[in-house]
């Protein structure tokens, strides 16, 4: 059976540095920081008082009030990004077959606002005040089942393709992408709207990840608290927002004349098998989807010229994902450029791959890559041979850019993509 090509036509981008495509691309290459004081809640109790949130954004301007109401913050986030993108992509909706566009979008926690809110009610209405009959918003289920993005960009458009979510935590929306590839190069689809969205900057979600001590507490310095490879980094910073990609068969793409960003090439998926939350000491399941992705996408390391690595900020992560790089990419791992772009975002869990993809996907596009920002301090852990791509942008030739994600649980996923050409 002979795989059908798939391509990049569209984009859309939410992000704590940007809440468009061209502002995200913009606040990338200058090395802006979207991190600042939660705004969302009273976090003055909190040991982490900082995040990276999504500034200046009005969900009324986007979907009417109507709508909005029954959606979680995490839809709101995914309805906007691929509006955006559909309109990016030019897809005229009406004159293309509706049954054969479907959406496969991510979210690694979904509803959380929505849960936490209708427990605290529940909490305070019948346990407190000890009230007779629970009660629940008849939205509260709707507005909190991580499938629900996708579902409601698909009622929203009429799309009657596949419609699902993954979740595997920070790796979902790789997921996603790959999934979505998978379906259109095995001709099930002509077009999907792929990406992943997350709004987990709530008092829960913060509490939660704060005691795991996965969180950076340099609450006097929050915009440089993000600092995948530096020797002080002590810990991610959460982000929310979320991102957008059409993927789109080749020949279909062709037929309607539509601009080409990229062409997404290969994807692996792997596990750690080892532990909830923390890597494998020995990096081993990050080296083997590395090493699946360029076997899917039937190139040598030697090809890729630049990867936007997980690069969390955490003591244990960060050395182990260049650890592996080491080990799959040998001598080429000098000749590589590597950017973590979280130091700027944030960590946006479940949306962390789409929000990453597209950086991947203009910087082809730009033949630029984006720096790792708040580089301070040489961590001896780190070969110095290796272009960490500190603080500043960097121009040079991008023809095969591979972006990683990780989640809890030892959930591992790789993505390629190529410059396009016939």
């Amino acid at each position: 059976m002979s795989l059908k090509r798939v391509v990049v036509t569209g984009l859309g981008a939410l992000t704590p540095i940007g809440n468009n495509l061209d502002a995200y691309w913009q606040g990338l290459v200058a090395g802006v920081s979207g991190a600042g004081p939660v705004t969302k809640f009273d976090a003055s109790s909190f040991k982490t008082r900082f995040a990276c949130e999504v500034k200046n954004f009005q969900v009324d301007d986007f979907i009417e009030r109507k709508e909005n109401r029954r959606m979680d913050w995490y839809t709101q986030y995914a309805i906007v990004t691929s509006d955006e993108a559909i309109k990016d992509a030019g897809l005229a909706l009406d004159k293309l077959n509706r049954d054969r566009i479907g959406v496969i979008w991510a979210s690694g926690i979904g509803g959380l606002k929505t849960f936490e809110e209708e427990v605290a009610y529940y909490t305070t209405s019948v346990v407190q005040k000890g009230d007779a009959t629970p009660r629940f918003n008849p939205f509260f289920i709707p507005k909190m089942i991580a499938n629900m993005a996708s579902g409601m960009i698909s009622i929203r458009h009429g799309l009657r393709g596949m419609s699902y979510a993954t979740v595997s935590a920070c790796a979902s929306s790789n997921n996603a992408i790959i999934d979505a590839y998978n379906y259109l190069r095995l001709g099930k689809a002509n077009v999907i709207i792929t990406g992943g969205s997350e709004a987990a900057v709530t008092k829960a979600g913060m509490g939660g990840f704060s005691v795991m001590k996965a969180m950076s507490e340099r609450n006097d310095d929050p915009q440089t608290a993000s600092r995948p490879f530096d020797k002080e980094r002590d810990g991610f910073v959460l982000g929310e927002g979320g991102a957008c990609i059409i993927l789109e068969e080749l020949e279909h793409a062709k037929a309607r004349g539509a601009k080409i960003y990229a062409e997404l090439i290969g994807g692996g998926l792997s596990s750690d098998a080892y532990h909830i939350s923390a890597p494998h000491p020995e990096g081993i399941g990050v080296t083997l989807v590395m090493r699946e992705a360029l076997a899917d996408a039937g190139i040598t390391p030697e090809h890729i010229d630049y990867i936007n690595v997980h690069g969390t900020s955490t003591p244990i992560g960060d050395p182990q994902e260049v650890k592996a790089i080491q080990e799959v990419f040998g001598e080429h791992a000098y000749k590589i450029n590597i950017s973590s772009t979280k130091s700027m975002t944030g960590h946006l869990l479940g949306a962390a791959g789409a929000v990453e993809a597209v950086a991947g996907i203009m910087a082809i596009k730009h033949q630029m890559v984006p720096p790792t920002i708040n580089h301070f301090t040489d961590d001896e852990a780190f070969d110095p041979r290796l272009n960490f791509t500190f603080n500043k942008a960097q121009a040079r030739t991008i023809d095969y850019v591979m972006s990683n994600g990780f989640g809890f649980g030892g959930h591992n996923s790789s993505v390629i993509f190529k410059k396009f050409d016939m």
